[in-house]
């Protein structure tokens, strides 16, 4: 009985091996085949093609493509170097350009919370119009519940440029007692183990969720793609456009979007990471931050520098 439970265990072994090599291998035709028939996919005129975008958005075949593409460029990083510091660069200039603009969405939100205090305290006003030419009226409600939108479009979009900038809160227990190339390697665990297994499971959760507040009949991600394309003959779009009040902000579907995208940018950021802390273990202390784009601060514009405790 024992050998027939090792014997079990050992083909239940090599079977997931072989299932793990061979959707590696699938990879490669997976992803030359969706850049080259684009319209099964991207063309939302057909309704099966939107079922195909909606299933493979968190697919495993997705997952390995993403997967494989990660192992060949940190492979050739490995090989070469200077590969590596390019993409680390490129993908941390794009982290920062996204976060350096959505941070200004902080500043829309004081101002229009400034507008519609002006608008229901001093002119009494129900409601408030915004535009040139053709302007977009809503109840005042529905700009106040709007607010919650530029809070979000911060805290989605700024997560990976603040952890590239270092203003993350952490915890240390063992990190800053150990050597630089301990750090490194602690580093390295980090980001494989914790940062891109969190911001995949968040992706898998997320983009059903966003898509079943976008058509109906409604997604399930236990559903397989030949039961999602016999249901696209009833495919129709019904974008979520509720609000938590009757006159109040109607477009949370927005929510949904941020959430999916700030998945992604962790991701990347993680990836990034890796490369990084690989490179810097690998080169010495003489190339910790090199490249860094840090944000500069001025004299006297410090956190906290007038704040009395």
């Amino acid at each position: 009985m024992e050998d027939a439970a090792t014997g079990g265990a050992f083909g239940a072994i090599l079977n997931g091996l072989v299932w793990f090599f061979s959707n590696i291998a699938m990879s490669f035709y997976n992803l030359g085949y969706a850049l080259t028939h684009p319209s099964s996919w991207l063309n939302w005129s057909d309704s099966e093609a939107v079922m195909r975008f909606v299933y493979y958005g968190a697919s495993p075949e997705l997952f390995f493509v993403v997967f494989t593409t990660v192992l060949v460029l940190t492979v050739i990083g490995i090989w070469r170097n200077n590969v590596m510091w390019g993409m680390v660069r490129g993908l941390e200039a794009f982290g920062n350009t996204v976060g350096r603009v959505a941070a200004w969405a902080g500043l829309i939100m004081v101002l229009q919370q400034v507008v519609i205090i002006f608008v229901q305290r001093i002119f009494a006003r129900p409601d408030l119009s915004f535009g040139f030419g053709v302007p977009v009226t809503f109840d005042v409600s529905w700009w106040s519940e709007e607010l919650k939108l530029y809070n979000a479009i911060v805290v989605a979009l700024c997560l990976a440029y603040t952890f590239i900038q270092g203003g993350h809160v952490r915890v240390d227990l063992v990190y800053a007692p150990v050597k630089y190339r301990t750090k490194k390697i602690i580093d390295m665990f980090g980001s494989l183990f914790f940062m891109l297994p969190m911001a995949t499971l968040m992706w898998l959760y997320s983009w059903f969720f966003l898509w079943r507040h976008l058509i109906v009949p409604k997604p399930s991600a236990s559903e397989g793609l030949d039961r999602l394309l016999m249901k696209s003959r009833a495919l129709r779009w019904n974008v979520e456009t509720i609000g938590f009040s009757p006159n109040g902000f109607s477009a949370y579907f927005l929510f949904k979007i941020l959430i999916v995208l700030m998945c992604g940018f962790i991701f990347l950021q993680g990836v990034t990471f890796f490369w990084r802390s690989y490179l810097e273990w690998k080169e010495g202390e003489e190339s910790e931050g090199k490249y860094h784009d840090h944000d500069r601060v001025e004299t006297g514009e410090e956190a906290y520098d007038h704040a009395e405790f």
